[in-house]
């Protein structure tokens, strides 16, 4: 009973951040943010971990003011979830802008993979496309089964065609051969099955190889995006960048290297918005020991 009512309360929270001013839900994110930070949280030891090992040449002080800024992105970002989820295509439009180095509409383009990170915008940018375009994206299923449902039904409620990540490869295949573009997101760390161990700002991180093997399988080129939050409360940018150059090779493993540096230019660009908040280097290379 319990779960169910909060759930029910969180909707009402959601539905109700939907109408509201889109500055005035940022700075409540910011300012819940803030305090929320105050509190010694397990996940404010991770986003300290990360960036002691990601940013070893800033000295405490920077690292601690750049751990209180991505708190403060995290928390607003699930508010910023109400009109993400709820808010209308001329509503998406208006607050996401969208910049391809590729044109979007060509009809003899070839089978796509959009390769996303785990920024904290991600969310945003996937569904400013799906507006416009048809595309799959895939996801993560919830543990709360409410939540779930309601997270499928809105993310696709523009058309786009959700893949459980427990059925990607057949699912994703389907698409791509049917001219739908995937979108889906490979920085995180789901254990040492399907990944390499390559580095990631220098230390080892678990880092998957699906994206590589299956632009192979289906003869994909790999599109990379982010989307990122603009200064000054005005929105967000999706950025759609030129197909990865080479990508995929036939090492797996040099390919997972050509990710993550990728990656790693576009966290230089904006740390504070980067998901620090996930394990990153959960599972060690053998014989290390956690970092957690």
């Amino acid at each position: 009973m319990k779960r169910k009512i909060g759930f029910y309360l969180s909707l009402a929270l959601l539905r109700l951040l939907a109408c509201l001013p889109y500055g005035v839900v940022a700075r409540l994110g910011e300012a819940l943010g803030a305090l929320l930070y105050r509190l010694p949280t397990s996940r404010k030891r991770v986003v300290h971990t990360n960036l002691r090992l990601c940013f070893p040449h800033l000295d405490e002080a920077a690292r601690e003011k750049l751990a209180r800024a991505h708190i403060g992105h995290v928390i607003r970002s699930y508010l910023e979830r109400g009109f993400q989820w709820f808010g209308s295509a001329r509503t998406m439009a208006r607050l996401i802008e969208l910049d391809s180095a590729i044109d979007l509409n060509d009809p003899a383009a070839p089978p796509t993979i959009f390769m996303g990170f785990h920024f904290v915008a991600i969310e945003a940018g996937s569904m400013r496309y799906s507006c416009e375009l048809p595309v799959a994206s895939l996801y993560t299923p919830m543990s709360n089964l409410r939540f779930d449902a309601l997270a499928r039904a809105q993310r696709s409620r523009f058309g786009a065609e959700m893949i459980s990540r427990a059925d990607s490869v057949r699912a994703s295949l389907e698409c791509l051969r049917r001219g739908v573009p995937v979108m889906l997101a490979a920085d995180m760390d789901f254990g040492v099955t399907n990944s390499a161990f390559v580095p990631f700002f220098g230390v080892q991180a678990c880092t998957l190889t699906s994206v590589s093997r299956l632009a192979r399988l289906s003869g994909a080129r790999v599109v990379p995006f982010v989307t990122e939050v603009l200064p000054g409360y005005r929105g967000y940018k999706l950025t759609i960048f030129e197909p990865l150059a080479d990508y995929p090779s036939h090492d797996a493993v040099a390919d997972a290297r050509t990710m993550n540096a990728f990656l790693e230019a576009q966290i230089r660009r904006m740390p504070a918005q980067y998901y620090w908040v996930h394990k990153r280097f959960k599972h060690r290379p053998a014989g290390e020991a956690s970092v957690y």
